[in-house]
């Protein structure tokens, strides 16, 4: 059995641009950063389709989560979606596949992302915990760029 995850926040900001900043590097590092001081976040992106993009984050250089996205479609500035390996810190890993749509609404962008096939409801849950300061680092990121 599968266990989808589904978040979504309003960015002030066009589609375009929040699309373009979550495909740039900062976009991409605010979203997997954290306001914890040592936090690091490594992050290699080849953008088209068939390409992949290699995630490294966490407390210390010893301690990393490693994501491999390969992108399956790239529609700007509409959707993208990903195949996922996340290889986590006992060694373990699982695929997945994650989906993020940017819909115009009132001048302003919902940026929906939905996270298929986690085998577990605790791996789930545990993906939901960061989401608001993920969504939350990339709006100011998108912000920033004006």
């Amino acid at each position: 059995m599968s266990h989808d995850l589904r978040f979504a926040r309003l960015i002030d900001a066009q589609p375009e641009e929040v699309f373009d900043a979550f495909t740039e590097p900062g976009g991409q590092e605010a979203f997997y950063g954290k306001d914890d001081p040592g936090w690091i976040v490594q992050s290699q992106c080849d953008l088209r389709t068939g390409g992949v993009w290699r995630v490294e984050f966490g407390p210390s250089q010893s301690r990393l989560y490693r994501h491999r996205h390969v992108f399956q479609v790239i529609d700007r500035p509409r959707r993208i979606v990903l195949t996922t390996t996340e290889i986590r810190l006992d060694g373990s890993s699982f695929d997945t596949e994650l989906e993020f749509m940017f819909q115009e609404q009132d001048g302003k962008t919902l940026m929906t992302m939905v996270h298929r096939g986690f085998p577990s409801v605790e791996l789930r849950d545990e993906h939901r915990v960061g989401l608001p300061n993920a969504f939350a680092r990339l709006e100011r990121a998108v912000l920033a760029g004006r």
